[in-house]
């Protein structure tokens, strides 16, 4: 599976068999961490075997049932945290649908259960990843079109539409979709966008942004334009 296939086929999963993932997939998943971590300035961890975050009320309110593995989305306390989070961690998110694995993103149904992770100084926990083998495959929900979300016309470049179509296919908290993409023009024979997110009385905007914003690549061609 591509990463544009896993575009299409992955839907948040709540509901997880007792499978303990495999080791081949567990050593891509480390080495992926790794290097994001790297790149993203982040402390992504992974936890294996371990119910206790996922046990409590807050759980069970958000419906989650057997998650026993998931990634703990920690980096130092800035501005655009959230936003690298949900960047670099839909990297992960996509990466797991191609090994045959289901995700959700959990911004507040878990336990912190100590020993568990590590936290530097000056480090904050942005939220999970559940992780695993889902007892579905999870289902699709209603999303905004492209032109709710973008500027995308006639004049438009055709990548810049099929970034869009890829990015409404991000997950988003409570699917609120608040985001939007615009195309600017060309400058220094570089295609401009800029990626803006909108209110939300939820929260986790900055976060959705990243999420959306990593799909828009895939779906567009990072090679085709620079972000502004």
């Amino acid at each position: 599976m591509t990463i544009q296939e896993a575009i299409q086929a992955r839907h948040s999963v709540r509901a997880y068999k007792e499978q303990a993932l495999a080791d081949d997939v567990v050593r891509v998943l480390v080495e992926q961490i790794a290097h994001l971590n790297d790149v993203g300035q982040l402390h992504i961890q992974l936890i294996l075997n371990e119910p206790k975050a996922f046990l409590g009320t807050l759980a069970k309110y958000g419906k989650f049932k057997g998650v026993t593995n998931y990634i703990v989305m920690a980096g130092k306390k800035s501005d655009d945290l959230d936003e690298r989070v949900g960047y670099y961690g839909e990297h992960l998110v996509l990466l797991a649908q191609t090994l045959g694995l289901n995700t959700c993103w959990v911004g507040l149904s878990y336990s912190k259960v100590p020993g568990t992770y590590v936290l530097e100084e000056g480090e904050k926990i942005a939220c999970y990843i559940a992780i695993g083998y889902g007892v579905t495959r999870g289902v699709g929900h209603k999303i905004k079109t492209v032109e709710q979300v973008s500027n995308a016309s006639a004049i438009t470049p055709s990548w810049f539409r099929k970034g869009v179509e890829a990015a409404l296919l991000a997950p988003t908290a409570v699917n609120q979709q608040k985001f939007f993409f615009e195309y600017v023009g060309v400058k220094d024979s570089c295609h401009r966008v800029l990626a803006k997110k909108g209110f939300s009385l939820i929260g986790y905007t900055h976060m959705d942004l990243g999420i959306a914003k990593y799909h828009f690549e895939m779906g567009a061609g990072k090679e085709n334009f620079v972000w502004v």
